[in-house]
């Protein structure tokens, strides 16, 4: 499909949660401010994995799917799989966030612009917003780490937006407990799929020691303390 071509008509928003019933409101809030700065319909989703708190309370009025998997990635597949069930594959453009994160207000407005000039998916930056529960080596270490430049080589899965039919092309995400979000981008990138990996639009995530998903975003910023860290996260 030629650039020019590619008009999405309507976004579905997934947000995987467990037990987030003090961050969640937040996040959503950020979320409606994003999806009212765009001029097509937006659908959010929350994903409620094995939560035990009361983090459908905190959903309010947003929709939530219940499941018991206790892996980000069938929570991320599940949500994604019940939006296009709602909205279709055609013209439609999917993103996802965590119930942590706050996006900021052109989140949309920026992914929709690179989907219509071509890419099939879009792979944003995170900043952490508080480093009180790590020491000042930490917060170094990510930012030398992780400068915000076009063609960085990180994937998040609090700033990913990708179109409804590139992510059925690769059966979407797989059902792993921790970087379901890289394997979805590299299999979209082996086979020929467009991501764009952009410096615009990041978003602010917690910087919480206590992991939701092992080996996830909060286990590398603790391993960031440690000499010789990754540097992919």
């Amino acid at each position: 499909m030629r650039p020019s071509a590619r008009r999405f008509t309507r976004i579905g928003v997934v947000v995987p949660a467990h037990n987030e019933e003090v961050l969640l409101p937040g996040c959503l809030a950020a979320l409606r401010s994003a999806a009212a700065a765009v001029d097509v319909p937006v659908y959010l989703l929350v994903v409620l994995d094995t939560c035990t708190d009361r983090t459908a309370d905190a959903a309010g009025d947003t929709p939530v799917l219940a499941v018991w998997e206790r892996n980000v990635g069938a929570a991320r597949r599940a949500g994604f799989a019940a939006l296009i069930d709602e909205l279709g594959a055609d013209r439609v453009w999917l993103a996802s966030t965590d119930a942590d994160t706050h996006v900021p207000q052109r989140w949309l407005v920026d992914q929709l612009a690179h989907a219509h000039r071509g890419a099939d998916a879009v792979a944003g930056m995170v900043s952490v917003g508080n480093w009180s529960e790590h020491p000042p080596t930490t917060a170094e270490s990510f930012q030398r780490l992780h400068r915000h430049i076009v063609g960085h080589p990180h994937v998040h899965g609090a700033n990913l937006g990708i179109s409804a039919r590139a992510y059925l092309a690769v059966d979407g995400f797989p059902a792993l407990p921790a970087h379901e979000d890289v394997a979805l981008v590299t299999a979209l990138e082996r086979t020929g799929h467009r991501v764009l990996h952009t410096a615009d639009a990041p978003v602010i995530t917690s910087g919480r020691r206590h992991a939701r998903a092992s080996a996830g975003f909060a286990d590398f910023l603790i391993a960031l303390a440690e000499p010789d860290p990754d540097p992919v996260g």
